[in-house]
């Protein structure tokens, strides 16, 4: 798969230090980035990253631009994780662990951490290649003041999971360079290298059970004494869930 990332430029003071190919555009404290981004992807193209100024959430989203039918492109979800997760371990304290919740959350040592979105055009049929997807992403950075006892006690923050510092310009164009390393992997190795890498950082329901992620992005699950086809979760009906993501405060979910 061929996900274009076209040369452009843009400066802001301040701003994460991308690799070439993408263009920086930056929003105050009470920007949306993936819904700027999908407003804009057409328009803006392959390469854009979007991200907001915020000190309590690490929130950006790029624009992608993919070669592959709908059903088929939805799998840069999983490219988009595993870029994301190499980040993170990348700036977290050591021997940590940096895991998924099935398809688009992302844990540490097990706690909610935060996770991602996908967005493609609303028109764009499944058999048809989208003009663009986004892969929009929020960590929570630090605990969130005005939060009683209960909630921050049930939340994970990077701050208070032991990160020394919140560099989140650093962060961010970290996964900017793992992202980059993951589509050529993609191109290079084929899917299977893409979904390795995810299922690695997948936790297993039960001991023994072998695990694939289908052509259309849904997983694949199935005991090695089972008989009939694999239980199979939906990508598509994940996405539309989005477990880990609270739309009243717009970030991560506590618990």
């Amino acid at each position: 798969m061929s996900l274009s990332m076209m040369s452009r430029r843009g400066e802001v003071d301040q701003a994460p230090d991308l690799p070439p190919g993408y263009t920086l555009v930056a929003l105050r404290e009470l920007g949306d980035a993936f819904a700027h981004g999908c407003e804009i992807a057409a328009e803006a193209g392959a390469g854009t990253l979007v991200w907001v100024r915020r000190y309590d959430l690490v929130e950006f989203a790029v624009v992608l631009e993919p070669d592959e039918p709908l059903n088929s492109a939805r799998r840069a979800l999983f490219a988009g994780m595993n870029a994301l997760a190499d980040a993170i371990a990348a700036h977290c304290p050591p021997e940590r662990d940096v895991s998924f919740a099935w398809p688009d959350a992302i844990r540490f040592d097990a706690g909610l951490l935060g996770g991602a979105r996908l967005g493609w055009p609303a028109e764009c049929a499944e058999t048809d290649v989208p003009n663009w997807l986004v892969f929009g992403v929020i960590l929570r950075a630090a605990d969130m003041v005005h939060l009683d006892e209960v909630q921050a006690a049930a939340g994970v923050s990077m701050l208070g999971a032991g990160f020394e510092m919140v560099d989140t310009d650093a962060i961010i164009g970290s996964f900017a360079r793992h992202l980059m390393t993951a589509f050529d992997r993609w191109n290079e190795r084929g899917f299977d290298a893409i979904a390795r890498d995810y299922l690695e950082r997948l936790p297993r329901r039960k001991a023994g059970e072998i695990r694939a992620i289908d052509v259309n992005g849904d997983l694949l699950v199935k005991l090695p004494a089972g008989s009939g086809p694999p239980d199979r979760s939906s990508l598509v009906d994940a996405l539309a869930k989005a477990d880990w993501y609270d739309p009243q405060s717009r970030g991560p979910k506590f618990g």
